[in-house]
């Protein structure tokens, strides 16, 4: 029983990614919404709004700061768990 429940969640799970991928815009477009106006923004004005001398530099430190801190608490989290997992215990 447990086997056919955990092959209909896989294969709804992999139907429903399946769909998700199906409604993606179509790669490469110019029309695409990742497209429109964000990049255009960040090269046009973003030394001005941000003030930094480098535009890589002020979109990730100014427009993305709280995604990239999450980023860098997620792989410092993974880094100390693994550092914890393969501990070696003391032998007395």
């Amino acid at each position: 029983m447990r086997k056919i429940i955990a092959i209909v969640l896989t294969t709804l799970i992999v139907g429903i990614l399946l769909i998700g991928v199906a409604e993606l815009p179509e790669f490469g477009k110019n029309n695409n919404p990742a497209n429109n106006y964000v990049a255009k923004r960040y090269i046009e004005d973003g030394v001005e709004e941000t003030g930094a001398l480098n535009i890589v530099t002020g979109i990730i430190l100014d427009y993305r700061a709280f995604d990239t801190f999450a980023e860098a608490t997620v792989l410092f989290t993974g880094a100390i768990t693994v550092l914890i997992v393969f501990k070696k215990e003391k032998e007395m």
